[in-house]
This record gives C-alpha cells, structure tokens and sequence, in this order.
C-alpha cells in the first residue's frame, strides 16, 4: 500500500484502508476530525450542528468509561486526534495519575470559548451563508 494520502479515496469498507487515511491525512483533514458535536441550546444560537474543539472549551462525555461527566478541554492532541480534560485521569501500574486520551466524536460541547477572533469569524460566515442559502 501507498504511503502517501489519496485525495482520490471516496471509502472503503476495510478498516486497515480508515485508518491508514485517517493516519496519512493532511494537517486541513485532519483538523475536521477534531469537530464535536453542540448542545442543544448552542445548535440554537450558532446554527450549526458541531465546532472544532479547543483548549478550554466545556464538554460532556457521551460515550465510554467517563460517561456524563463534563470537563474543560485541558489540550488537544492533532497528532493522535485525541482530547484530553481536566480531571479525567487514571492511575498507572507505579501509581502516576495520567490524563486519559477521548476521540471527539465522544464528546459534546456545553460551552464554546470565544476569546479567539478565528473561531467568531467562522461562527459569522457559516451564518452569513445560511442566511443567504435560506433567501434563495
């Protein structure tokens, strides 16, 4: 198999072919991995099914051993496509307490941080497009 990513690859049912696009995909691809669903008052007020999670975002837990717990984004991992919270931890064999990786699709958004300009702008743009999709 190719090591290099496809831009021409459209699915495959085989997981060894998910994975190795996930694994090879570019840093653009990559970043739509790191999307989590909205709450329902969120969906309401931005318009928009999910965001890209980010550092210091509010989420719950929907799926696996943390269930329903909710936590503040403590970093995001684009590497590994992984989520780590503040307070989800487990014990190691020597007793070190390590933050436990979550995939975003497991997770919800309660509460998005604004400070950032970027994510507004997105916010702003998808809504213009809607708006103007919704007058057609």
């Amino acid at each position: 198999m190719r090591q290099q990513f496809s831009k021409k690859w459209v699915g495959s049912r085989q997981p060894r072919k998910q994975r190795k696009y996930r694994i090879n995909a570019p840093k653009h691809i990559r970043q739509k991995f790191m999307h989590a669903n909205l709450s329902k008052e969120l969906r309401g007020k931005y318009n928009r099914k999910n965001l890209p999670i980010r550092k210091d975002d509010k989420v719950k837990v929907m799926k696996g051993r943390f269930k329903e717990k909710i936590a503040s984004v403590s970093g995001v991992n684009l590497k590994k496509l992984k989520v780590y919270l503040e307070g989800i931890t487990r014990k190691k064999v020597d007793g070190k307490e390590i933050q436990v990786p979550i995939q975003p699709s497991n997770l919800q958004i309660i509460s998005a941080e604004m400070d950032d300009k970027e994510r507004v702008k997105i916010i702003e743009r998808k809504q213009k497009i809607k708006k103007s999709e919704k007058n057609l």
